[in-house]
């Protein structure tokens, strides 16, 4: 306010020690004096009011709520999304912020007796931290500055939500996600397919469970609903209304140059005040917009291509090893024919020559009993023909053992790549998914972004024009009272000049 009193002091001062120029200065300085009591009047009563209100903790109601999100399951799971969709319902009921497009909740909420309980002890609770730096905030904002919304759509992924589960979240969705119904029917249509895919991926490969399930939170992120771009719009629509107001007080240039030089130096005063309070409203306004340009959720363009990218690429590896693993199934199972019918075509042979065999060894008997003369040539023929029987025989044992052993092997190789080849299905569908999913996301997320810039750009040239008009009006007006006050100064340095000569 110095700077302010400074320059009102400079232009009275053109108008000489008289009564009018102590009226303004002293204006000048009750105004400074007034603004800097308002400010301390205002701080008390926001003083007062918070030490009214119960603070819990910021940062432990985030870890509260993140890890709620994560590790409760079944029926606990119901009941927190209940839980969290009936506190912000009751929220937007009791501070006037629901908007109109947004459908209200299915779920019953309190009885009337115990609704005002709730809605008391809503309303009684700020969260705040001593090392913050920040106001005091309520439950939804804090809601949205967690990671709980992301950690509850993780705990879906793994663990499928049903009918109910489904439509608590569409409702917490048009609460907490941008885009209309269709939209975030849609988003939980994704997330139940990849909770589909993910409920058979077993086994790691190349993509890391851990990894997919950060990037699905990360695009969740990117389609969170800011609560500060909503308290900026608040301020800036509030700063507008005061713009608006101010320009009645905007007459034409013409009117100003007839009208200067009837004016008083208190109204001069007086215009000064009210330019430098349109000047703030309009500095103020133009912080706010470019802060909300500044604001952004999820992760950046590049950072999204590379991670698309990334997956991409894991799915084209994960598909070759897909096509590798079935040629060589198919590799595996020709030569497993094979070695059956070769096994079929010997084991024939030898059953041929074991008939053989016995019929000789038959032969000789009969021989031996009809030629006991011949005895000897009959006994060491059938010695003979006894050891190629067994060998034939052990042959026959030891080719059966090691056949047995290769169809075993070639029976453990083709279960093998019969996995490998489902685990490697398996994870490329994954992989799939979770592509489809962050190009889905990204996509929403982009159009909400384009929509929100232009948007800000439209407010920003609009602030330009006015600024520019309320500068140009401002300068013409002060031009004219300038030169009327050069004029007089002329008028009596002259006249001090003539009284000198005289």
């Amino acid at each position: 306010m110095s700077w302010w009193r400074s320059a009102v002091n400079k232009v009275v001062e053109a108008g000489g020690k008289n009564s009018v120029t102590r009226r303004a200065r002293n204006y000048a300085e009750a105004v400074v004096q007034h603004a800097g009591q308002a400010v301390a009047e205002g701080a008390k009563i926001l003083q007062d009011s918070i030490g009214a209100l119960k603070i819990q903790s910021y940062r432990a109601t985030v870890k509260n709520l993140e890890e709620l999100s994560v590790s409760c399951t079944g029926n606990e799971r119901i009941q927190l999304l209940r839980k969290w969709l009936v506190a912000l319902v009751e929220i937007e009921r009791l501070s006037g912020t629901f908007l109109d497009h947004k459908e209200t909740t299915h779920e019953p909420l309190p009885d009337s007796n115990e609704s005002k309980d709730f809605s008391r002890r809503l309303l009684s609770v700020l969260y705040s931290d001593p090392d913050l730096g920040v106001e005091p905030m309520i439950f939804r904002d804090v809601f949205l500055y967690s990671q709980a919304l992301e950690g509850m759509t993780l705990s879906m992924i793994l663990e499928a939500p049903d009918e109910e589960e489904v439509s608590l979240l569409v409702e917490l969705f048009g609460r907490c996600l941008i885009g209309g119904k269709e939209v975030h029917k849609a988003i939980i249509c994704s997330l139940q397919e990849l909770a589909k895919a993910f409920s058979r991926y077993q086994e790691e490969i190349l993509a890391k469970k851990g990894e997919l399930l950060q990037f699905a939170q990360a695009a969740m992120s990117g389609l969170k609903l800011n609560a500060d771009i909503a308290r900026i719009d608040a301020e800036a629509s509030f700063l507008w209304q005061k713009l608006d107001g101010t320009k009645m007080h905007l007459e034409p240039l013409a009117g100003d140059v007839e009208g200067a030089s009837q004016r008083t130096s208190m109204e001069v005063v007086e215009a000064l005040t009210e330019a430098f309070t349109e000047i703030q409203l309009c500095h103020k306004l133009e912080v706010l917009l470019l802060r909300k340009k500044s604001l952004n959720n999820g992760d950046l363009p590049d950072v999204h291509s590379r991670k698309v990218d990334k997956l991409r690429v894991l799915s084209e590896s994960l598909a070759n090893s897909t096509l590798k693993a079935e040629n060589r199934a198919s590799d595996h199972r020709l030569q497993k024919d094979e070695a059956l019918k070769f096994r079929v075509t010997k084991a024939s042979e030898v059953m041929e020559v074991e008939k053989e065999l016995a019929a000789e060894v038959s032969e000789l008997e009969k021989q031996r009993d009809e030629l006991e003369a011949q005895m000897k040539e009959v006994n060491t023929s059938l010695a003979a023909a006894y050891a190629r029987l067994k060998n034939t025989r052990e042959e026959k044992v030891h080719f059966d053992e090691a056949s047995a052993q290769i169809i075993a092997h070639l029976k453990s190789k083709e279960d093998e790549l019969s996995n490998s080849l489902a685990s490697y299905r398996i994870e490329a569908d994954v992989v799939n998914k979770s592509i489809s999913f962050l190009e889905g996301t990204w996509c929403f997320q982009s159009l909400y972004t384009e929509k929100k810039d232009k948007q800000t750009n439209d407010e920003l040239e609009k602030y330009e024009d006015y600024f520019l008009k309320l500068v140009t009006h401002h300068l013409s007006s002060y031009e004219v009272e300038l030169s009327s006050l050069l004029s007089s100064f002329r008028t009596l340095v002259e006249q001090l000049l003539n009284s000198h000569e005289g």
